[in-house]
Order: C-alpha cells, then structure tokens, then sequence
C-alpha cells in the first residue's frame, strides 16, 4: 500500500474529478453555471476549510494555463481583420472603464482609512474584471458576438495590456524599482512592441509551415504537440516582455484563425481548456476565507457589493455612451462587474513581497475579490433578466408601422441576411417593400438605416393586414425557422388565397411541403448555392456563358426532383 502523500496532490486531484465528473452534471441540471461547483468545491478543500490544500500557490500556477488555453481559443475565433473592428471599443471604452473605476475604487479604499499607496493598489486591481469568468458565461449562452459580448471582450482585451503598467506601478511603491515611472514603463512598451513583433513574424512565416510539417506525419501526437507548443512558446515570449502567459496564447490564436489548421486546434483544444479552466475556478475558491467571511460578515457583502455596484455603473454607463443600446449596456455592465484573478498576484505581492499592504488587509479584499466572482453568474443572469424587460418596452417602438413614401408593393416576412439582400434588390429598382422580423438587433438596425422594417410576428394574420399586405402585390418569406415560414404561408393563404408567395426554404422535403401548402415558388438554399457554385465551376473550365446559363436554367427547371434524388442518395 503506498501512503497517500508518496503521489504529490492526489487528493486534491481526486477532489478536481469528482468534481467534473458529478457536482458539473448536477448543477448543469438544476440550470446553474458549472462554475459555482467548482467555486464550491474549491472553498470546501482550500486551506480556510478542510484543508485539504493547505498551499493553493501551486494549484493557481497550473489553473492559469486555463486562461491561456480560453485567450488561445479566442484568438482562434476572431483573426486579425475582425480585431480590428474591436479597436475604437478596446482603446476606447476599454481605458475609459480601467481609468475611472480605478479612481473611484480608489476614493473609496481612502476615504475607509487605506493609505494612499493602498488605495491606488486596491483601486486598480479591482478595476480589473475576470476574463475567465465573463467569457464562459457568454460563450455558453452563445453571446459572444452580442453587442455586450464584443463590448465585454474588448474592455477585458485593454485589461490584458494594463497588467505591465499596473505591474511596474507595484514596484515603484513598493520602492524596488530603480528608474523612474516614465522610463520603466517606456521600457516595458518597447519589450512589449516587440515581443508582439517577434511573435507576428515567427507566426506569419513559421506557424502555417510547422503545422503543415505535423499534419503531413499523420500523428495525432505530433500535431497535438506542434499545438500545445505554438500556444506555450508565444506565452513564453510575451512573459519574458513582462506582459501576461494569456496575451501570447490570444496572439498565437490570431495567427492562426485564417490557416486551414483552424477547425483541426479547436476541437483539440478543448478538453484541455475546460479542464484547466476547472481547476482555475477550484483555485479561486480555495481563496475564499470562509472564517474571515463569516467572522466580517456585513463589512464583507458590503463590500462586494459596493464593488459589483460601483463598477457595473461606470462600465454600463460607458457601454451606454459608447452607443450601445440600453438591455446591451446594461448586459456589460453586469458582466464586467466582478473583480479579476490579477487581484490575487497584486494584492499577494503587495502584501507579502513589497510589504505595502498588511496581511488583515489584503486577506480581506482577496475575500471581496473571490466572493464578487463567485456571484457573477447570478449577477448576470440578473441582468439578461433586467435587459429582457427593456427590450420588450423598446419593442413597442419598434412594432409601430413606418409610413413609406409610397405604398408597399412586396411585404418581406424575416429580416435577417436573405430577407436583407431581397430588401437591397428591391430598393435598387425603387420598389417600395415594407418588412417584419421578431429579431429586435434586426430591426433596430434597420430603422436606424431608415428603413421600414417593423418589430412582430409573421405568423399573425392581423399584423399583416396592418403592413398592408392585402394592397401589396407579393409576399416574400425568408424566415429561418422551416416551421414558422410555413405557417406564416398557410396563414397567409386562408386570408389572401391569390396572392404571389416567394418562400425560402430549407430542403427537397420542406420545399415539397412549401409547394404543398400553395406557394407560387420555392428556392431552397442549398440547391441556388449548387447552382451558383457549378455555373462558376463551369465557366472556369472554359464553357461559353449562354451555355452554362441553359444547362444550370434546365436543372433549376427540374428543381426539386434532381434536388430530392441527390439528398435521398
């Protein structure tokens, strides 16, 4: 029998996989973010509780690789020309939030009797918020590419880029710093510049040439290496410039988002970022003193609370003046309103490196750190709540009939990127059109172009008549829900029975129905995405264009049957 402490960690890797393994599944059941169970969990075995881990300083050096694996993975997602549609939100809204919630924390830590070191210490690492926190909850809710969810990402990004100046601020304190403010930190931007030029070049002339190299060995091994070694190289090097492990990972992602290796890392990935992200959660609650929270009881929630108050304001507020809409604003407010796992290495270098802070005090606010982002997935569902309700009392303006200059000629059911291109169709002829979509975005950001598009539900036969659709010459139905088009049609042809239908459909099966239920034409999307690609595969290849027009007319003309025959096959 081996004794348990001869397998360094056991138990609290045995406590990690029970964890995954039954307290994950149950709280995803009960619809509770995974991440309180790792919360849990990690505040039950940390050195405040059972103790199981009595030093949770090796444990958070292993958790950080989670971030860097979730800032690869984002990378991944993004590419270097969507980045830069980012960049007015990250240097923008980003330092306007980093800048403003660091003074008023600030005040705040002062004016309680910190001194002025402390407070400027305190005031921004709590500005910081937590990106392995916010983007979990966006991501398993899909709202990563929502308004609040670029917004969030882009502050968290500038956050990122903060932590060398905040870092360099630390040791001019703390008096270990032998140059000036200035020169420390013009010398750490010039590392940084170039630590991310070195990183550019290596990646746009290396990358895509190594990957190819472990993709022609046919070895999963040798491909999952040349990957765990492009994210922990690029962490390396941006380390070693003095900026963050997570920044390097985000950069290598980048590089690598438009290669063809793309689809192949993400799904290679993963298992490592959920697992490590785990055990980052299980780190943060191994934090929490539970004795120091109970025993401080009210100063500690009034604290957190007045944290997750003061900066979900100015963030919200921000977000709000930076012309998101208000649910939007609100949204990223919430979602930024936690502090960050930066507290912990600024707060414990403060306290035990440069003896700035006394150990009472950072105790404390790494209480007030780990507490605020153990409620954020309850503060952010919250605020979807909260959001909800604004967006259903602006959709009231967004359900009233825009009056066109001339009386609608087509009625467009769904107003989403087909409905978007028949609308542009028909405004370059001059055909008045007036449209429907119960995508609120949709319709927002069409009446900002100013164009008639009305907030509602297709299906209704009495909204229809109010869009004038008796007096309009078609109906053009580019809904993506096969069953929502379909009975938008049945409805409209009780009520109209003569009336012109253009319907998009998803399939042979749906178009037959489609054609079933009375539609003048169907174009399911996959067969007009066929032809298209034939018809330009065709003229490559040297066919005349009258030719190639006939041969693909004559296939559009068989339609359905060739289409039926070629999905049964």
């Amino acid at each position: 029998m081996h004794n348990h402490t001869q397998v360094p960690y056991l138990w609290q890797l045995i406590a990690f996989l029970i964890t995954v393994v039954i307290v994950v599944p149950l709280f995803k059941r009960a619809k509770l973010s995974p991440i309180l169970g790792y919360l849990a969990v990690g505040a039950a075995i940390g050195p405040f509780a059972l103790a199981w881990v009595s030093d949770v300083e090796p444990v958070r050096q292993l958790a950080e690789f989670g971030v860097v694996f979730l800032l690869f993975s984002l990378g991944l997602e993004l590419s270097l020309a969507r980045l830069r549609l980012y960049m007015r939100l990250i240097f923008g809204l980003g330092s306007a939030q980093l800048i403003i919630s660091a003074l008023a924390i600030g005040a705040a830590a002062w004016a309680w009797g910190n001194s002025p070191a402390n407070a400027i210490i305190i005031g921004l690492c709590m500005a910081l918020s937590s990106t392995a926190m916010v983007v979990p909850l966006l991501q398993e809710r899909g709202e990563l590419g929502s308004q609040s969810g670029r917004a969030s990402f882009a502050v968290l990004l500038l956050q990122d880029l903060a932590v060398v100046p905040i870092l360099i601020l630390l040791g001019v304190l703390g008096g270990s710093a032998s140059s000036s403010l200035g020169q420390s930190l013009g010398e750490a931007l010039l590392k940084g510049v170039a630590a991310i030029a070195v990183i550019g070049l290596l990646g746009r002339f290396g990358l895509r040439f190594l990957f190819r190299k472990a993709m022609a060995s046919r070895s999963v091994e040798v491909f999952m290496a040349m990957m765990l070694l492009a994210i922990l190289a690029t962490s390396l090097i941006t380390e070693a410039a003095g900026l963050s492990l997570s920044l390097g990972a985000f950069l290598a992602g980048l590089l690598l988002a438009e290669t063809e290796f793309r689809h192949q890392i993400e799904s290679e990935i993963e298992p490592f970022k959920g697992l490590l992200l785990g055990l980052f959660f299980m780190s943060v609650g191994m934090n929490i003193n539970l004795v120091l929270a109970f025993g401080q009881g009210f100063w500690v929630v009034a604290s957190v609370l007045g944290l997750v108050a003061i900066k979900a304001l100015i963030a919200g507020g921000l977000a709000r003046a930076f012309g998101l809409s208000w649910a939007a604003a609100l949204c990223t407010g919430l979602l930024l309103a936690q502090a960050g796992e930066f507290a912990f290495v600024v707060i414990g270098q403060a306290t035990l490196g440069y003896g700035l802070m006394d150990e009472a005090t950072g105790q404390f606010m790494v209480v007030v750190a780990g507490l605020s982002m153990a409620i954020t997935p309850a503060v952010v569902a919250l605020g979807r709540r909260l959001s909800s309700r604004i967006e259903a009392r602006t959709a009231c303006d967004l359900q009233t009939v825009p009056q066109p200059e001339a009386k609608a000629q087509v009625v467009i059911a769904g107003f989403g990127r087909v409905g978007r291109a028949v609308a542009m169709v028909l405004q370059r002829e001059g055909i008045p059109f007036v449209a429907v979509d119960m995508n609120t975005d949709h319709v927002a950001g069409a009446r900002r172009r100013q164009e008639p598009v009305i907030l509602g539900d297709a299906r209704k036969p009495e909204l229809l008549k109010k869009m004038g659709l008796g007096d309009a010459q078609a109906l053009v139905i580019t809904m993506d829900n096969p069953i929502a088009a379909q009975q938008t049609l049945i409805n409209c042809r009780r009520e109209w029975p003569d009336m012109p239908v253009f319907i998009r459909s998803r399939d042979a099966a749906h178009s037959e129905n489609l054609l079933t239920a009375g539609a003048s034409a169907v174009v399911p999307e996959t067969l007009e995405v066929s032809l298209q690609l034939a018809s330009a595969t065709l003229q490559a290849l040297g066919f005349g264009r009258s030719e190639v027009h006939t041969c693909v007319d004559q296939l559009r003309q068989e339609g359905l049957a060739c289409w039926s025959e070629i999905e049964q096959s």
